[in-house]
């Protein structure tokens, strides 16, 4: 197997804000794995929240490019030789290996997977601001989007504000992400007011591994979702105690693999299921729409907040984030 990898920057159309960070742009490592003359590609979308990095991510993947192996099908073996670090860069090899599998065969990754096409709507992210200005980006997507994401955690006590400016113009269901920007207090004070707004769920909105975990869930009046309390398959258990739902991402998890284990032990603990994303390319959003239909709600607009994908294919259509019918992820570089 032929390894290749190469950091690509990922222009924003806006800053885009949440309750920790603002940035511009975004960088990604693209990996390309080649067999029998056929190419296989992923992309790792590395989070700062967790140490990693653009750099890291590559470094790992130049590292350990022996230890892949030269049977594309031999997916389980694969993963279990690299080390279980650098988890971007696993979902971008993991997405790779999907991809060439599906190109060996003919097949699109979805039907290798034995998997429905299409699954929910996407969300589309309305980031940190301050209410006017939330309302008036809401109001330009208006028609586009079956569902819209707050992003909330200000600290200037603006947040439910920020929900009612956008709910008087938005017309469709909102959920808000709080990216670990409250307390406990703050939490219960907020989601009784946003639940007679009608906000369908609360995505993180305590900090990862906070005491008041499990009150906050006794207490809400919304379903509460978990992000950052919840990376891998042996991190589902505990979030039962704190969550309703859990938020699953491939550049968190390790790829397509752990996020379909995740899934199913998440269904089986009576605990819902969203598909997040980072700022991502077409490359990186097709893994995730290639498994969309598992979840009951989805957050895969990465492609769409960013200036220009250098990898079309993911169809846009009524609202949902549809994978190709081509072979593998079925995307292929502009």
């Amino acid at each position: 197997m032929d390894v290749g990898a190469r950091i690509v920057t990922l222009e924003l159309a806006e800053t885009f804000v949440i309750s920790r960070s603002a940035r511009d742009s975004e960088d990604v490592v693209e990996v390309k794995l080649t067999h029998s003359g056929v190419s296989g590609y992923g992309e790792a979308a590395p989070i700062d929240r967790y140490d990693e990095s653009a750099e890291s991510a590559l470094a790992y993947v130049q590292e350990h490019a022996g230890l892949i192996g030269d049977d594309p099908f031999a997916l389980e073996e694969t993963m279990a030789r690299l080390p279980v670090e650098e988890f971007a860069a696993r979902a971008a090899i993991d997405a790779a290996l999907h991809d060439l599998q599906g190109k060996l065969t003919g097949q699109p990754v979805w039907r290798l997977l034995g998997l429905a096409r299409s699954g929910p709507a996407t969300t589309w992210t309305i980031w940190l601001g301050d209410p006017d200005d939330m309302a008036r980006r809401a109001e330009k997507v208006r028609g586009r989007f079956k569902r819209l994401k707050l992003k909330l955690g200000g600290g200037d006590g603006l947040d439910v504000e920020r929900v009612r400016a956008v709910h008087a113009v938005a017309g469709v269901p909102l959920q808000v992400d709080v990216n670990e920007g409250w307390s406990l207090d703050e939490a219960l004070e907020a989601l009784g007011r946003l639940a007679e707004l009608g906000v369908d769920y609360c995505e993180q909105p305590l900090p990862a591994g906070d005491p008041g975990g499990p009150e906050l869930k006794r207490r809400s009046p919304l379903p509460i979702y978990v992000d950052e309390d919840c990376h891998t398959l042996s991190d589902v258990a505990a979030c039962v105690e704190r969550a309703h739902g859990i938020n699953v991402k491939l550049a968190k998890s390790g790829g397509i693999r752990e996020a379909v284990r995740m899934v199913h032990a998440a269904r089986a603990l009576g605990l819902g299921c969203m598909l997040g994303c980072m700022v991502e390319s077409g490359l990186g959003i097709a893994a995730g729409a290639h498994i969309a239909s598992l979840f009951d709600h989805i957050d895969l607009d990465g492609n769409i907040l960013i200036a220009h994908d250098p990898w079309p294919g993911v169809q846009f259509v009524d609202g949902v984030q549809l994978p190709s019918e081509q072979p593998g992820l079925g995307v292929s570089p502009a």
